[in-house]
């Protein structure tokens, strides 16, 4: 007889159903392997799959295994905020009220809960190193750089190239050359790129996309968490450490914000979040 395990599937940065990046929550992965991990990563099709898992470490309230269709993560985003919006739902209790800490494959992350019921985590730390590449503008086929600026390589566990584009339009008009922009990620040796530019909306200040090859078609992520956190390091790096809010998914239809705040005891990378699908799994 087949078991079932509790699952969700959660709508993250986003206010209104289907307009985020969509998650799958196994909420009990203790009975599952390794390659079962993986096989129902690959059967979700979706860009991550956590697992929840008791916790190794005594500050931790929860552990999570992050896999894609191709592997598992140390790092990720909005799986970070999707798990702990399905843990709370299903009536976990954390250790602090109002704080929850994850452990995962980078260490402690915590993540903050708002009295509105708004998620953020701690951007983890993160190491930066300028970087320029003769190819970009052809990757992106595009010019239009903030040559103010420099791209830079962020890793945080999980590595994303920053390219500074002069405005928000330059960002939209991006259209890769995939095969370009495939032997740009490899001799970056990134996960992916995330082109970024300033918008003249007063409400969202940077309009940013998550740009990356998987098996050599051009993939484009929603709604990135970690390259998100990873920009907000690059603009502390240079000083500017005012609140923002970034829009992101406009190029595939999808309504994304992610809110950034800087604060005493960190870089608080957060956001919406929803179920969308709310049953069990078939193991």
């Amino acid at each position: 007889m087949a078991q079932r395990i509790q699952f969700k599937q959660v709508d993250v940065f986003s206010t209104t159903p289907f307009s985020g990046n969509p998650l799958a929550v196994i909420l009990d992965g203790s009975a599952l392997s390794d390659a079962q991990m993986q096989a129902i990563a690959r059967w979700t099709n979706l860009s991550e799959t956590t697992f929840v898992l008791p916790p190794q470490h005594p500050d931790a309230d929860y552990r999570v295994r992050i896999f894609t269709v191709e592997g598992e993560l140390p790092f990720a985003g909005h799986p970070t905020l999707g798990t702990a919006h399905a843990l709370l739902e299903a009536g976990h209790q954390s250790k602090t009220p109002g704080r929850m800490v994850q452990e995962c494959g980078v260490g402690l992350v915590n993540i903050r809960v708002s009295a509105d019921g708004e998620l953020a985590f701690a951007a983890p730390e993160a190491t930066l190193k300028a970087w320029a590449h003769p190819g970009a503008a052809a990757a992106l086929n595009s010019e239009a750089f903030d040559m103010q600026q420099t791209m830079t390589i962020v890793d945080m566990g999980i590595r994303w190239l920053l390219v500074p584009m002069a405005s928000a339009q330059a960002v939209l008009d991006i259209c890769p050359d995939v095969p370009r922009l495939a032997q740009l990620l490899q001799d970056a040796e990134v996960t992916g790129v995330m082109p970024f530019g300033p918008t003249s909306d007063d409400d969202v200040q940077y309009e940013v996309r998550g740009l990356l090859v998987e098996q050599g078609a051009l993939t484009e992520d929603p709604i990135t968490g970690s390259a998100n956190a990873c920009l907000a390091r690059y603009l502390a790096a240079q000083g500017q450490s005012h609140d923002y809010l970034a829009r992101q998914g406009t190029a595939i239809q999808r309504n994304g914000r992610v809110s950034v705040q800087f604060r005493n005891d960190g870089i608080w990378i957060g956001g919406k979040t929803l179920t969308v699908i709310d049953g069990t799994l078939a193991v």
